[in-house]
């Protein structure tokens, strides 16, 4: 998906005209259809507060992930051990049904997913294979 496709669709997910937008943004709506058409690319300082209107990472807009919000934004809340180790659970098939809608969640819905996530790991930290849940 390119730059253009991701921001018209990030723009009608939140139900926005071109016209708010680019009002908030401080530009014409003719630019941000231009963005949004691929005809001319924001540069870095626009593609940044387009991001941050849409709540959004960088990445995302320019189609380097196809993960809108990356639980990195959510670094001071937890070490980068403990994302990777998060981000290892969330992946397993056999975990990560439970987290299917972590990616796509409003931030409130992630800090509680990844408080969860807390609690299963400390009840779960001296379990040895075989044993029965809660054991």
């Amino acid at each position: 998906m390119s730059l253009g496709s991701r921001l018209k669709n990030e723009r009608e997910k939140k139900g926005w005209s071109q016209m708010y937008v680019a009002e908030r943004l401080g530009i014409t709506n003719t630019v941000l259809s231009n963005y949004e058409r691929d005809y001319r690319d924001p540069d870095t300082g626009m593609l940044k507060k387009l991001a941050d209107l849409y709540d959004v990472d960088t990445d995302y807009l320019l189609g380097r992930t196809d993960v809108p919000r990356s639980y990195k934004s959510y670094a001071g809340e937890i070490d980068e051990k403990e994302l990777a180790e998060f981000e290892e659970f969330i992946n397993n098939p056999y975990h990560g049904i439970f987290f299917k809608d972590y990616l796509e969640a409003p931030e409130e819905r992630k800090k509680e997913l990844l408080q969860f996530w807390r609690f299963i790991r400390e009840a779960e930290k001296d379990r040895k294979p075989g044993d029965r849940q809660g054991e």
